[in-house]
């Protein structure tokens, strides 16, 4: 008999994998986990039935919250990431010479299963310069102040305990927490299913910060595939930013051209932010 996982994507759509194995399952006490060997794309860590990431595409996403950031910035020493429990953001920004990399999950059960069953994106967590965290990350900003070069919220869909880290609150203490030329990055969805999500978020960055900006990668198994980042930036214009020619760390998707082109988003994208 075959085994399928299927998530809705949106109320009429839902997207369909054929599973070798269920690998874990657990209630935790924040959410449903599980974690799938698929056919097709490999390793899947689900929550509360949205995949979060399948191990065929995962570097796509885990790069560009990653590394445009960091890049922009061009010398960041101390990194915070809010979520991500995967530990794939995380793995990213410890391939840049930075001081200390810091990760607050609020579910720690996600983090015993990416490193009992996905090590290729739990590897950074035994990295000297990670520290972790596991408690609410909307608590937690609100003890610093001008203390993070980049904050990366790597959150889930805007439900349950993610609700409030896509609030203007919210970012009112990332702005505090930053350095002056601090700068932050949130996922913010797609903007096919959530273009309200995506404009609301933009509004309120674009309240607090001088520069804000959305920027685009293609992460095919996500819904719609055309997914979205939101930067804000207390100093740098990271529309203008001198990105060097050569990239110094290893990547499959992210390049210095693909950091450049990145910020050139589509047509409704821009109509989507500017009404």
């Amino acid at each position: 008999m075959e085994l399928w996982f299927s998530e809705y994507q949106s109320k009429n759509i839902k997207m369909s994998y054929k599973i070798k194995e269920v690998l874990h399952t657990e209630k935790t006490k924040y959410q449903n986990l599980a974690v799938l060997e698929s056919e097709e794309c490999g390793r899947m860590l689900i929550l509360d039935d949205v995949v979060q990431l399948t191990m065929k595409d995962e570097f796509i996403y885990h790069e560009m919250i990653a590394h445009v950031p960091l890049v922009t910035h061009g010398s960041p020493e101390r990194v915070l990431v809010i979520g991500g429990g995967d530990g794939g953001t995380l793995r990213e920004i410890l391939k840049h010479p930075v001081k200390e990399a810091h990760l607050v999950e609020i579910d720690e059960k996600v983090i015993e299963a990416s490193k009992k069953f996905l090590p290729d994106l739990s590897v950074a967590f035994s990295d000297p310069r990670a520290k972790i965290f596991c408690e609410d990350g909307i608590a937690y900003i609100k003890r610093f102040k001008n203390y993070y070069d980049v904050i990366i919220v790597d959150s889930t869909d805007p439900v349950g305990p993610a609700v409030g880290l896509f609030r203007k609150e919210f970012y009112n203490d990332i702005f505090e927490a930053l350095t002056e030329k601090g700068i932050f990055v949130a996922q913010t969805e797609s903007p096919f299913y959530y273009a309200d999500l995506l404009k609301e978020v933009y509004s309120s960055i674009a309240d607090i910060f001088p520069y804000a900006a959305v920027y685009t990668a293609v992460v095919p198994t996500y819904p719609g595939a055309l997914w979205t980042f939101t930067m804000g930036s207390k100093q740098i214009d990271p529309h203008n930013v001198e990105v060097p020619n050569i990239c110094n760390f290893e990547a499959k998707y992210y390049t210095p051209s693909i950091h450049k082109s990145c910020f050139s988003i589509p047509a409704f994208v821009k109509d989507i932010i500017s009404k």
